[in-house]
């Protein structure tokens, strides 16, 4: 008995797409593209690959979900892949500090969900577990690996002279520190032409720890003030997804675990 070929169900009449933008928090393109049924497959191999298993309200989970429903609507075939998706690829990232990881999980370049694991940790002679809070360099270095090629611009140097100003407890911008860098980067990208050749976060943000004269646990209050500086000088008065703001903010929350 011959096997018929398996045909892509009929679009219903009226019904819409489930977008990445009706998903995730996110803007661009991708925003507009309906998640496809190998964009989730996608997910679900890295968040494996890089976590051990697939995460239960993940992103790889939430792309499942709508791209189960695009596809049962006839909008997306059960092979179809996002031209983003396909191009760009997804990722799955960790960031360790002490007791901690940072996990960021991005679709074609873009964040689309980042949190915070425990790990184990060393115990102390008596059998103490120790835990260390996340500093706010610590939070700037995840900002480095999750966004590190995104063009610094003023929210961003904002944001991180924020973050150096929480950490040290000085209103004096320290020559050659992490805000005069950032400041210097977001005027100079201000003026260049070339994406290609515009100055990085993760060039200014990479080994933040060693360049901040001073650091601290990262608090909700230092989250608060560090979003604050980034929304205002932000053409949309929003934080970028796993951006300065987002990591502080991810550090400040898993703090409120340890005794600082």
């Amino acid at each position: 008995m011959s096997q018929q070929q398996q045909r892509r169900p009929q679009p219903q009449p009226g019904q819409d797409p489930i977008k990445y933008g009706d998903v995730f928090n996110i803007s661009g393109d991708l925003a507009q593209k309906p998640v496809a049924p190998e964009d989730a497959a996608m997910m679900q191999s890295a968040e494996s690959r890089v976590l051990g298993q697939t995460q239960p309200g993940g992103a790889a989970a939430a792309m499942q979900s709508a791209a189960t429903r695009n596809e049962q609507a006839g909008i997306v075939g059960h092979r179809d892949v996002t031209d983003v998706t396909g191009d760009r690829g997804v990722t799955v990232t960790e960031t360790q500090v002490p007791g901690r990881r940072i996990v960021t999980e991005a679709v074609g370049g873009q964040v689309v969900g980042q949190f915070v694991e425990p790990m184990p940790v060393q115990a102390g002679r008596i059998g103490v577990v120790q835990e260390s809070a996340i500093t706010i360099g610590e939070a700037l270095e995840a900002t480095a690996q999750t966004v590190g090629n995104k063009p610094v611009d003023q929210s961003d140097a904002s944001a991180i002279q924020a973050a150096e100003v929480r950490a040290t407890g000085s209103n004096v911008v320290t020559p050659g520190g992490l805000a005069a860098m950032a400041q210097s980067a977001a005027a100079y990208n201000a003026e260049c032409q070339r994406d290609q050749e515009k100055i990085k976060l993760a060039d200014v943000l990479t080994d933040a720890t060693a360049k901040l004269p001073a650091d601290k646990a990262a608090t909700l209050q230092d989250a608060e003030g560090v979003a604050s500086a980034e929304m205002r000088n932000d053409p949309d008065a929003i934080t970028t997804p796993g951006g300065v703001a987002a990591s502080v903010a991810a550090a400040a929350r898993l703090n409120q675990n340890v005794n600082i």
